[in-house]
């Protein structure tokens, strides 16, 4: 089992950075792929980007287009999303996910962090 702490959001201005972490404790944490999902107030938590285990693999959902980048470092136990061109649809609670399947579906992933906010707004 692993447990994920999301940490790094905020607000932002529309066509600024941040960079969201996702810490990981327990164990294996090499062995799991990782996720980012997000939720927006009254929608449906999202895909946004997917890594696999060795990084060799990545997936981004399609409104990503470019402005995200997923990473990862298995010594540190850390995942990270940075983000780039933000924009107020980016809005959302921001959730880090591991799974043993690398997808992109909500149900690859068993294990999730609590959220962490990003608002951009000017």
């Amino acid at each position: 089992q692993v447990q994920l702490v999301d940490s790094g959001g905020g607000l932002v201005q529309p066509g600024g950075s941040l960079t969201l972490s996702c810490a990981a404790s327990g164990r294996s944490f090499s062995g799991y792929a990782m996720g980012w999902f997000r939720q927006a107030p009254g929608k449906e938590r999202e895909f946004v980007a997917a890594i696999s285990r060795s990084s060799i693999y990545t997936y981004y959902g399609d409104f990503v287009k470019g402005r995200f980048t997923i990473s990862r470092d298995n010594a540190k136990n850390t995942v990270n999303l940075q983000m780039n061109s933000l924009k107020p649809e980016d809005t959302a609670v921001y959730y880090c996910a591991g799974g043993a399947t690398l997808g992109v579906s909500r149900r690859d992933y068993d294990y999730w962090g609590q959220g962490t906010q990003v608002t951009v707004s000017s």
